[in-house]
């Protein structure tokens, strides 16, 4: 394996949609959301160790998930669990991660990734992370993984590429979610791709972006440089995190650099943000419904997801298009079509039910 490969994988979210399953105490990365027999956060450094030694996988999460972290990972060391003691988005956390890469390996090509997507094709996956190291050995540029389309999904932000006979093409911009109606116009047109969130660059260019274009973070984080990798570390980021901007690393860094480039790529990926992306990924019986963890018996049912705590028996009737989630203390019967509600109804339990 190549010594100078890296990887940052991004495990600090909460993954609300999910609930009840993923909650504040325990999120969806730490789960085994596809019944695979390990967690996504396990999945993902498994897939990820094909190309890069074990040693050089950081995981950078939030500081409450620490245990959780060396739980599901227990042959990290410390040194490779990146503790964030504040929330502030994408762009400090990967400003500290490659300054920290950058004091072990000044060579290094590192890839920033979620703990929490799905990808079905892993060889292609490998291969093409291998091409986008590759270039970026070599040249000062910023690359991500677009996803071809399969559809005009209003989920995902976009990216428009300039066509040329090259594999990997130059970025022209990058677009948030955008309505049903812009979508389907960026499908035919045919030169947007999904943006993944998954970004791959040597520690050499993005540290040198962020010193063009995010020049008070590097102040802060530079002020840091002789503790990477030392036990005085923790008490630099403790001390100083929280003084960084919240900004993702798409705004604050992609949206206004003039070196993005991007590989379009095709290897089943699916972000899992909802139960609903995760009924899509997840095998199903004739009448198209998925189950996790579960014995079940339908009847007139289609379209359904059951998951549920320690395979109990669950039988279903009359139901269409619904979320079926079984928790220790919980269950969540929802009709798909409302899945986005998920998050406030959560909340409303905390508020509500939580204290009866």
């Amino acid at each position: 394996m190549n010594k100078n490969y890296y990887a940052v994988i991004m495990a600090g979210g909460v993954g609300s949609r999910f609930w009840p399953v993923s909650t504040q105490e325990n999120p969806k990365q730490f789960h085994d959301m596809l019944g695979t027999g390990q967690s996504l956060i396990q999945n993902t450094f498994t897939r990820l160790s094909k190309l890069i030694p074990q040693e050089n996988i950081l995981i950078a999460t939030n500081i409450d998930y620490k245990n959780l972290v060396l739980k599901h990972l227990p042959n990290l060391s410390e040194n490779q669990v990146l503790l964030e003691p504040a929330m502030r988005n994408t762009a400090p956390c990967i400003l500290y991660s490659a300054l920290k890469i950058k004091d072990m390996n000044e060579d290094a090509v590192m890839i920033v990734a979620p703990s929490d997507h799905f990808i079905e094709d892993e060889e292609t996956f490998i291969a093409n992370v291998e091409t986008v190291f590759k270039a970026c050995e070599k040249q000062d540029i910023l690359m991500t993984l677009g996803i071809k389309p399969s559809g005009p999904n209003t989920g995902y932000g976009y990216i428009q590429f300039e066509e040329s006979n090259s594999d990997i093409k130059k970025v022209k911009n990058f677009t948030e979610k955008p309505d049903l109606e812009t979508a389907k116009q960026f499908i035919q047109r045919g030169d947007y791709l999904w943006n993944a969130g998954i970004f791959i660059w040597s520690v050499k260019s993005i540290i040198k972006a962020f010193e063009s274009s995010l020049g008070e973070m590097c102040s802060l984080f530079n002020q840091g440089n002789s503790y990477w990798n030392t036990t005085k570390e923790s008490d630099f980021i403790e001390n100083n995190y929280s003084k960084a901007e919240n900004v993702s690393i798409d705004y604050g860094i992609m949206e206004s650099a003039k070196n993005v480039f991007v590989l379009p790529v095709e290897f089943g990926w699916n972000d899992l943000g909802t139960w609903g992306s995760l009924h899509d990924k997840l095998p199903k019986d004739s009448d198209e419904n998925a189950v996790v963890n579960a014995k079940t018996l339908f009847k007139d049912a289609r379209n359904n997801i059951v998951r549920t705590h320690n395979d109990k028996k669950v039988i279903v009737q009359g139901l269409t298009d619904f979320i079926i989630v079984e928790t220790e203390d919980t269950i969540l019967i929802f009709p798909k079509t409302k899945e986005q509600e998920i998050k406030q109804i959560s909340k409303e339990v905390y508020e509500k039910l939580d204290n009866i």
